[in-house]
């Protein structure tokens, strides 16, 4: 019966004529449906003919593994051709993915770009990076700057982080950091990426989405079964203080501290993590002395 329709169709496209292309929006409708493979099919041909929305449409749907087998080098492929269009949620998936699996040199190439653009997440992770000279030459007034705008716009975790810079920074740097932040925010590009969420239905004329959009862990609560290890101590007074000198790090945005008692010791864990092996990219990217564990 199936090869009977299948005929049917292919002999009234035949007398009606090609087909027109489908739309990026079209994709949207059938992923918000669950029906992911007819989103995938959308989006594939108009990413080959160089939509940045759909090609990154596509690296989300290799990287979540909808309608498609999981394949984070499929996922890192398509987002790369988003981002070089300048596609900035593309560019801030990329960075974010390249940065939590140990490649903190190309992920902050992209974060960077994203984050000129005034993308919350990037500003945050690079602002992180610039605070504490991870990867990047060290500019704390700059680093305020970013993390400070990345709290303007709402983002959690940068408001956590910029309570912790205000603790530490003297009140001039940080004068110097807000003046820096107000400059940057009248001279940032517009995103070239389109809104992910469709306006809400008051509005007379609703932006028609352009991308989906799942934002990484990193900046978001995290969830997963494993944690790091930072150490353990026959104070808890120790741990606490070697959290709040590393809390600061963009590997540990968006997770918490853990202060497991064993003994007479306390073991000062972070997390969570989605697999044993980010959280190791984790402990490479601190730079510290630390071991992924399982969470109890």
């Amino acid at each position: 019966m199936r090869c009977k329709y299948l005929v049917a169709a292919v002999s009234i496209g035949l007398m009606a004529g090609p087909l027109p292309a489908q739309s990026v929006k079209a994709g949207i409708d059938a992923w918000q449906r669950a029906d992911y493979a007819s989103a995938i099919a959308i989006w594939r041909p108009l990413a080959e003919k160089g939509d940045a929305d759909a090609a990154f449409n596509l690296g989300q749907a290799y990287r979540l593994g909808r309608g498609v087998a999981i394949n984070l080098g499929l996922a890192k492929t398509w987002f790369e051709r988003a981002a070089g269009s300048g596609h900035v949620d593309a560019q801030t998936t990329l960075g974010l993915m390249l940065f939590q699996n140990g490649d903190q040199a190309a992920g902050l190439k992209w974060l960077k770009q994203s984050a000129e653009q005034g993308e919350p997440r990037a500003l945050l992770v690079y602002g992180t990076a610039l605070y504490n000279g991870d990867g990047v030459t060290q500019d704390r007034v700059l680093g305020y700057a970013y993390v400070s705008r990345a709290a303007a716009q709402g983002l959690a975790p940068a408001r956590d982080t910029l309570a912790q810079l205000d603790e530490l920074m003297p009140v001039a740097d940080r004068q110097k950091g807000i003046a820096l932040a107000q400059a940057k925010a009248k001279v940032a590009p517009p995103p070239s990426s389109k809104p992910s969420k469709p306006a809400r239905i008051a509005q007379s004329k609703p932006p028609t989405p352009k991308h989906i959009s799942v934002p990484p862990a990193a900046t978001g609560p995290a969830n997963g079964g494993w944690r790091i290890q930072l150490g353990a101590f026959s104070q808890r007074g120790s741990a606490e203080a070697l959290y709040q000198r590393l809390s600061g790090k963009a590997a540990l945005a968006g997770r918490s501290p853990f202060y497991v008692r064993s003994g007479a010791m306390t073991r000062l864990q972070v997390g969570p993590f989605a697999s044993k092996a980010a959280a190791a990219a984790a402990c490479r990217s601190l730079g510290a002395a630390c071991f992924a564990v399982p969470a109890k």
